[in-house]
């Protein structure tokens, strides 16, 4: 992940912003709003100049680190890039509690995600911005946005997802090696024999439907620690349910070590995915 971050100092030129009625003009930042009691239950909030509640979208940022570690401070960057990318666009930065020994076990990451984004909802009109959501994540972080995407959204405001090498299918997963088999098992506190629902309901794999939002997922195939069939997989039932979808397949990638070249060419994707499918 540290290579992750520091491979995204790209700049980025940014797109003029045409104004609109009952526009808000100023561009604010809050930083680390509590949306609950603990410590780690906060999150950044970026919101644009020239926004509406009728038009402005949100992108939610993620961040991984296995469930255990990791915090919105290591995605600075990516919000920073995208912003520049989208920069009509609102973002919102989470971090979720992590797990620890017996402590906040999952599901309290996927209950954190949903958490901080319906206190988020509750403000869109204090902030100006619609309901329309992109929520993206890398490693862990991919696998809550997914989650959240397919499982938890019931009132179908997320409008696309942006995935860099999530964990999608936990019991695939767990099958994969000793290295899977240890981190899931921090997360989780069980193995998979112990409580297989937990591993099948935590996959977002399997909360595929119809009607689940357009989805691009970026993955490398060298990556030692969430196999790139993680991603073909999740790829193949998008496929099969009609949902739009992109992968993009880096051969050489690891886990986010990967070159600036491959960063900016990622960024370039995801751009491009969210002005052809969401509207």
């Amino acid at each position: 992940m540290k290579l992750f971050l520091l491979a995204l100092g790209i700049v980025i030129l940014s797109s003029c912003k045409k104004q609109d009625n009952n526009v808000d003009p100023t561009t604010q930042v809050y930083a680390d709003i509590s949306y609950g009691a603990d410590v780690r239950q906060k999150e950044d909030i970026y919101l644009p100049e020239g926004r509406t509640e009728a038009k402005t979208k949100t992108v939610v940022m993620i961040h991984g680190g296995g469930w255990t570690g990791g915090d919105k401070a290591d995605m600075k960057l990516v919000v920073d890039s995208l912003r520049k990318r989208l920069p009509g666009y609102a973002f919102i930065n989470i971090n979720y509690r992590l797990a620890s020994g017996n402590t906040n076990l999952f599901p309290t990451q996927e209950n954190d995600v949903k958490a901080a984004i319906d206190f988020y909802l509750s403000k869109t009109s204090e902030y100006k911005v619609s309901k329309d959501l992109i929520v993206s994540g890398a490693s862990a972080g991919g696998h809550l946005a997914l989650l959240y995407s397919y499982k938890d959204d019931a009132d179908k405001h997320v409008k696309a997802v942006i995935d860099f090498f999530g964990p999608t299918d936990l019991v695939a997963m767990w099958n994969a090696g000793l290295p899977q088999q240890m981190a899931l098992a921090s997360v989780t506190g069980k193995q998979y024999n112990q409580d297989p629902d937990l591993y099948i309901q935590s996959s977002p794999i399997n909360a595929v439907t119809n009607q689940s939002p357009p989805t691009i997922v970026l993955q490398g195939g060298a990556d030692p620690l969430v196999p790139p069939a993680q991603s073909t997989s999740l790829i193949s039932i998008l496929q099969e349910k009609s949902v739009i979808n992109q992968l993009v397949y880096y051969p050489t990638g690891g886990h986010g070590d990967w070159s600036l070249a491959t960063y900016s060419d990622s960024f370039e994707k995801i751009q491009a995915f969210v002005t052809a499918n969401v509207h």
